[in-house]
């Protein structure tokens, strides 16, 4: 038995279905076993991109997302990826390659100090030196990164544990010396006792998985006075992030209480798409006014940073209710009357189970901020209808919107053109939206939508391209074609970085770094036998999408590669 026959067994125990790898001769037996195992393996052509797959399927499903790498560079490249699945609070776990264990630090192939790189960015890591210490030390970074506030963890497993006995004893037997000098036989008892303790104390079963904790809390104690605070409110509001979305068994009862509370509500990060497109409690424009009106506002699953101005948006009168499983959130940038460390989801749902029915209680609050809704709208229908050189992003957002299918999911990567979207572009349900996040990282999109196909495997995914994110992903076209996943990649081709170059050309007079010419991005995709089409009108991407869905019901992916003009929708947006 070796370590992957041992890593492959004990992540099945856990529900894992897929494995996320780029290969690599240290963690070859991880991936081979895994598949004797009954696990699909997906290997993608960067390791960020494994990662951030095993996060997004993380993220859909519940269940912890697993993704293996390679040593030294292997590990490096999935630094970024790592980070941004630890401030999305994403059950990952990372099985890092690493040196043989005799061989440490003494100029192996691929062998720096990975621990030393990746702590800082999990809840957990851990070397492993024994094969026996291997199966505990998996149990015990699964359990980490899934109880309490989720998050990643690393499990750093060297070569010398993965392979089968025999063949590690005849590689480092070979290594011994032939002289019968004292140096020699000292040397060769030091190899053999190493070797010996690598294997020892090994039996035939694999450990099972403790039963997972139970969590116990109750959130009894703080509802009565959030009870009387809302019931007294005549301007409540609700603001809901991807904090309310981690327990994805209570989402389907999470938005029946929404709509049963009757409180306005925005929707931000993973919970875009909760309340499905249309709903009577949920609002899409003009949150900062309403919450520098708002008199009381519950706040759910979403840190006080600067998406909300570090609570300069508050009305400063205002009753605040903090509710988030991360007690850090609870007090960044925040002072609240009253905060709950309870999963959001929860809370609310129980909330609305025994706070009194209160029918029109705050219709003239919900007048007022539909009439906003309205206006806005109406301001974004007139600048979509503005003539600009090549299409207007925002009129081509506008006809996307309209041609979703229901079963669609949405991946965003980019800056300016993936923000605007975030604007026109309704998730038709919960889990159904997937943007970079507060970490702001660009490349998350090839990734992403490779994890949502395969949770969605019946659902078109969509990735909203800038064309300056989309350089960083669209090698796994590659994989796409390769697993036959329906994605749609649409490039937002404006031949600049606009989020950046929009105020820098203001603000200091220069486009310096902030150009990219207007590339040819479907030749790519088309490269990786997938079909693309470049278009400079609004029938010619009206076209491209018809045909995307065709392409994709046939398992072959689509890029569109759409010349865009430029429009003032999101100036000013630079931020602090």
């Amino acid at each position: 038995m070796n370590g992957g026959t041992i890593i492959a067994n004990i992540i099945r125990q856990y529900g894992v279905t897929h494995l996320f790898t780029l290969s690599g001769g240290h963690i070859a037996p991880i991936y081979v076993e895994a598949e004797k195992a009954g696990l699909s393996i997906i290997d993608v052509r960067h390791e960020a991109t494994a990662v951030f797959a095993a996060d997004a399927l993380a993220r859909m499903s519940g269940i912890i997302g697993v993704a293996t790498v390679t040593a030294g560079p292997g590990v490096t490249n999935t630094i970024t990826a790592l980070k941004n699945a630890q401030m999305a609070e994403s059950p990952l776990l990372l099985i890092g390659g690493a040196a043989a264990t005799l061989l440490k630090n003494r100029g192996a192939l691929q062998d720096i100090d990975q621990m030393a790189l990746v702590r800082p960015h999990v809840k957990y890591a851990a070397r492993v030196t024994k094969l026996k210490d291997l199966a505990p030390k998996i149990h015990e970074a699964v359990s980490i990164a899934t109880n309490g506030v989720p998050g990643p963890v690393f499990i750093e497993c060297p070569m010398d544990l993965l392979y089968e006995e025999e063949l590690v004893r005849d590689l480092y037997y070979k290594s011994l010396s032939k002289g019968n000098s004292l140096p020699a036989k000292l040397r060769n008892w030091y190899i053999k006792r190493h070797v010996n303790r690598l294997f020892s104390g090994i039996s035939g079963d694999i450990p099972h998985r403790k039963k997972p904790k139970i969590d116990s809390s109750r959130t009894v104690k703080d509802i009565s006075r959030t009870i009387a605070i809302i019931s007294a409110s005549e301007r409540p509001l609700i603001v809901a992030g991807s904090g309310a979305m981690k327990q994805v068994d209570r989402i389907s009862e999470l938005a029946p209480a929404l709509e049963s509370l009757g409180i306005p509500v925005y929707l931000g990060g993973m919970a875009r798409g909760l309340l499905g497109r249309n709903s009577r409690v949920q609002y899409f424009h003009r949150r900062t006014k309403a919450l520098k009106e708002a008199d009381c506002i519950i706040l759910a699953g979403i840190p006080v940073d600067f998406r909300l101005n570090y609570g300069g948006h508050f009305n400063r009168a205002a009753q605040l209710i903090a509710i988030s499983k991360n007690r850090t959130d609870l007090r960044k940038n925040l002072k609240a009357d009253i905060a709950i460390q309870e999963d959001p989801a929860r809370y609310l749902t129980n909330l609305s189970r025994n706070i009194p029915t209160a029918s029109g209680q705050w219709n003239s609050w919900h007048e007022i901020l539909h009439s906003r809704e309205q206006d806005r709208e109406l301001e974004i229908t007139n600048k979509s209808r503005q003539k600009t050189k090549y299409i207007n992003p925002l009129q081509l957002l506008r006809s996307l919107e309209e041609k979703l299918p229901h079963n669609s999911v949405i991946i965003v990567d980019g800056g300016d053109f993936a923000a605007s979207a975030a604007y026109m572009l309704r998730p038709r349900g919960p889990l159904k939206w997937l943007d970079p996040g507060v970490f702001g990282t660009l490349g998350s999109g090839g990734g992403f939508a490779l994890g949502a196909a395969l949770h969605y495997p019946d659902h078109y995914i969509w990735i909203i391209y800038g064309d300056g994110s989309a350089g960083y992903s669209l090698m796994e076209f590659d994989t796409f074609n390769k697993f036959g996943i329906k994605v749609c990649g649409i490039v937002g081709n404006n031949g600049s970085w606009e989020q950046i170059a929009r105020d820098q050309e203001h603000i200091l007079a220069s486009n310096t770094a902030s150009t990219l010419p207007r590339s040819d991005y479907e030749k790519v995709a088309e490269a990786f036998g997938a079909n693309g089409i470049r278009v400079e009108s609004m029938e010619s991407f009206d076209l491209a999408v018809k045909n995307a869905l065709a392409s994709m019901d046939k398992g072959v992916p689509y890029l569109i590669n759409a010349i865009i003009g430029t429009t003032d929708f999101r100036k000013g947006s630079i931020s602090m």
